[in-house]
């Protein structure tokens, strides 16, 4: 991921020093483990463990010449620790140490993101909760439809945000299952309870049958979720673009000062955040293709997954963990023009009102289709001319004589519209509505 789009945070996690120092943890653990049943002598772990480090440009220039990562690491390691460095790595693969470190990074990323979407769930209740009874049109199609809240409209954001932690603490536990299996996974040069005290350290799970790798449907499980997660902020992102267009303008994303809209035109107020969201959105969603193709390898395992796991892995998950943060930004200053909610509702000359005169006329005895004929008439002629529709309703004779002015008065009303907005808020939010 390009620095523009990776918070330090998550960044860190997806570094070479950090793949390799986790790698070299699981190395540790492992001689340790072995040291435990007597393999190998205690002061030469203790040795390892004081002159063991990291050093990732002297990695990289072995690599260079040797071409694999793994033996450039443990050649490296030979240099800095001496010949007590023979113990590491014994009955070990390059993917024990590779998926195992994997899994201890995928967790991570994981935590980052769900304490994002914490903070940002927070945000969206407060918000939910202070507009519970601001009222606006609702739209479908794009076209107004009947009365909401904001509030509904936000507390309907909450509540997919919940079900999207939910789904990422289960995509936590998928991926948090690690392998000291030797090459085949059949434990021929190492013994299974090294790999589960391995495991167990590191706060994951043994794979219950490992080939050579980890199945690859773990992996692409993660970034599964993550691809949810982002439509579900894209679809937050995309409903204030629209809603901070000049013609409607309900909302608008911050605009700092200092800030700039345009290079041409210095009136310019652009959801440009918001456009990162869906940008990246589209991003991490490419990346499942790539990530089910992972799945089906030759075998025991094959290294066609690696390529790209090595790419869509960090990828997605800085880009989400942006997301998020830049959603959080958006929404702590989000301005939410209320008098534009009720301008813009009242602007279709209460046709909003629509299906209480059809109901009405309907509980009145008129059947269902001779009463949305009569309706709708008098609903193209106020949208088509302007009119009020209100008015049109209360001078048609052949609904008159079959509703009083009180009743349609009352069926002008938005108060029934809105009559359930707490008991909705109960649902989303229990007590705390």
């Amino acid at each position: 991921m390009i620095p523009r789009y990776a918070r330090p945070e998550m960044e860190t996690i997806w570094t070479d020093q950090t793949r390799f120092e986790t790698i070299l943890e699981v190395e540790l653990l492992a001689a340790e483990a072995m040291s435990r049943r007597g393999k190998i002598d205690a002061r030469v772990i203790r040795h390892l463990r004081q002159k063991a480090h990291v050093d990732i440009w002297r990695i990289r220039k072995i690599e260079k010449r040797v071409k694999h990562d793994i033996i450039a690491f443990l050649t490296h390691l030979e240099e800095r620790i001496g010949p007590e460095a023979r113990v590491l790595h014994a009955g070990l693969t390059s993917s024990d140490v590779l998926d195992t470190a994997l899994a201890v990074q995928l967790v991570r990323s994981t935590d980052v993101l769900d304490r994002g979407l914490k903070t940002l769930s927070d945000i969206v209740k407060k918000l939910a909760k202070e507009h519970k009874h601001t009222p606006m049109a609702g739209r479908t199609h794009g076209v107004h439809a009947e009365p909401i809240t904001f509030g509904l409209k936000v507390a309907g954001w909450y509540s997919e945000l919940q079900r999207n932690r939910e789904r990422l603490a289960v995509t936590r536990r998928e991926v948090s299952y690690g392998k000291i299996s030797g090459a085949v996974g059949t434990f021929a040069h190492a013994d299974m309870s090294i790999e589960e005290e391995v495991c167990r350290r590191l706060g994951l799970k043994p794979e219950p049958l490992s080939t050579q790798i980890v199945p690859r449907d773990r992996h692409a499980h993660y970034i599964q979720t993550l691809a949810l997660v982002a439509s579900g902020l894209e679809r937050i992102a995309l409903e204030i673009r629209h809603l901070q267009r000049t013609e409607v303008l309900e909302l608008e994303e911050p605009f700092t000062e200092g800030q700039k809209g345009s290079s041409a035109m210095p009136h310019k107020r652009n959801p440009v955040a918001c456009e990162n969201v869906c940008g990246l959105s589209r991003l991490i969603r490419s990346h499942v293709s790539a990530a089910l193709e992972n799945v089906p390898l030759w075998h025991e395992r094959d290294i066609s997954h690696s390529s790209v796991e090595r790419i869509i892995l960090p990828d997605a998950s800085m880009a989400l963990d942006f997301m998020i943060h830049r959603l959080i930004d958006v929404l702590s200053g989000l301005k939410v023009f209320s008098r534009h909610m009720k301008r813009n509702l009242d602007s279709t000359f209460e046709l909003v009102c629509s299906q209480r005169i059809l109901l009405a006329l309907n509980r009145a005895g008129i059947d269902r289709q001779k009463a949305y004929e009569m309706v709708q008439y008098h609903a193209m002629d106020a949208w088509n001319h302007g009119k009020s529709f209100r008015t049109l309703i209360g001078a048609d004779p052949a609904i008159r004589r079959h509703l009083s002015a009180a009743q349609i008065d009352r069926s002008f009303d938005l108060k029934p519209f809105l009559a359930s907005v707490d008991k909705i808020f109960r649902r989303v939010f229990g007590k705390s509505a």
